[in-house]
């Protein structure tokens, strides 16, 4: 009874990685280091066990065949057991801005091939000196929006005051700027309450912005251009806000952000000239 307790005390490790002799051989090791090995051949596989199962180390190959990769691993052992160690490791070791990326969420990256003596050594520091990551720490991509509301706006504002092709039309900020609120508002609650691409359903914001830029003296060219800073403001500011980015729902998000802003755009533009029509008639 007492080596089962002594047992059940053992770190548990992920071990992902698609090559079958890395898996036994590294698994084996792991085992008589004193460690409660799991492996995984696939992503699908790795998640399913994180989903199931509470880690202590994660220990991915950066590079899986098939959907997802070391990415889509982290991001999930990171929201499911925030606590763990993240070790990620890959063939290739000039990976630039990637490995600044992942280092975001993993704790560290590795280069194979793997020197066993420092990586147990590496794991046991890594279990002594890790400090507890609350789940609070990692949020969806709808409030870090929310939150950030402002600067996006802010920025969009400095992006657009560089456009010749915008500034052409002059209007004091709030003039300029008095749709967006609404529109990221739009945006959060599509993101909170999600709908399946492609999908219609009516933005009162864009519907009124188009009427207001028609008034104003835009053009469509104009009103697709300020659409295009408005994406590219926003997805800087997930960009400024990595460290905490849910990442395992990110792809889905952005794909979301993408859908809502070109349907916003859509009916702006139908607005747009909806409103002309009228004025012509």
């Amino acid at each position: 009874m007492e080596i089962e307790s002594i047992q059940k005390e053992y770190p548990k490790i992920l071990l992902v990685d698609d090559s079958e002799q890395v898996r036994s051989t590294l698994g084996k090791v792991l085992s008589v280091s004193g460690f409660q090995v799991t492996t995984a051949a696939t992503v699908s596989e790795a998640l399913h066990c994180i989903d199931t199962e509470s880690f202590d180390v994660l220990l991915s190959d950066l590079h899986m065949p098939g959907a997802g990769d070391g990415f889509t691993v982290v991001g999930a052992m990171r929201h499911k057991n925030p606590t763990a160690v993240t070790l990620v490791f890959t063939g290739y070791p000039a990976l630039g801005q990637a490995m600044d990326a992942i280092l975001l969420q993993a704790d560290e990256v590795l280069v194979k091939p793997m020197d066993i003596p420092a990586l147990l050594s590496l794991i046991h520091g890594r279990l002594e000196t890790r400090m507890e990551r609350k789940a609070a720490n990692i949020e969806r991509v709808a409030a870090i929006l929310e939150r950030d509301a402002s600067q996006t706006i802010a920025e969009w504002l400095s992006r657009v005051e560089q456009e010749d092709e915008l500034t052409c039309v002059p209007l004091n900020q709030i003039a300029r700027t008095g749709h967006l609120p609404k529109l990221l508002q739009e945006l959060v609650h599509r993101l909170r309450v999600p709908r399946l691409l492609g999908t219609k359903a009516v933005s009162e914001a864009a519907v009124q912005h188009g009427k207001v830029r028609q008034s104003q003296g835009y053009s469509v060219e104009m009103m697709v251009e300020e659409s295009r800073i408005l994406q590219v403001s926003i997805f800087h500011t997930l960009q400024k806000n990595l460290s905490t980015v849910d990442f395992s729902l990110l792809l889905g998000d952005v794909m979301t952000i993408a859908d809502e802003c070109d349907s916003q755009l859509k009916q702006t533009i139908s607005s747009f000239n909806k409103q002309l029509g009228l004025l012509a008639a």
